[in-house]
């Protein structure tokens, strides 16, 4: 489950919360893209948004089933980890962080993307002039 968390969270603009108990949800401007089971006592370990040809395709797998209370919104949930390889749940997390990033207002996806990481904002181009009194390019930061 803690691979699972590192991966949810290095996505673009991932956050999580902790709720419903024992379930840490994964969030992208506030709407979920996957849900970890903490508890370890039950069965589904992560649950995530497909879209509908691969929830159908998923359910067919043992240990891949329609997640309870989401399924009409075609999440499924995963009730044993060796249902699928590590590339394919990373597929299929980062699917589900997208069909979710899509569905979000507009000005919101424009905003989430002005929003960048300060050490990409940082790699802008510069303009100095140098001592012969020509421009000169360089990186800021270097």
């Amino acid at each position: 489950i803690d691979q699972i968390r590192e991966y949810c969270m290095s996505l673009p603009h991932a956050s999580e919360k902790l709720q419903w108990g024992e379930s840490l949800v994964c969030k992208v401007a506030g709407k979920m893209f996957a849900v970890l089971n903490l508890d370890p006592r039950q069965a589904r370990k992560v649950s995530f948004k497909c879209t509908p040809e691969k929830f159908y395709e998923l359910t067919e797998i043992p240990g891949i089933v329609p997640s309870p209370y989401l399924a009409k919104s075609h999440w499924v949930a995963v009730e044993h980890i060796s249902a699928l390889r590590w590339a394919e749940l990373q597929d299929l997390i980062r699917a589900s962080h997208q069909l979710v990033f899509a569905k979000l207002p507009k000005r919101v996806q424009a905003q989430l993307s002005l929003d960048k990481p300060r050490a990409v904002r940082l790699r802008k181009t510069a303009v100095r002039k140098a001592p012969s009194g020509r421009a000169a390019t360089g990186r800021i930061g270097h």
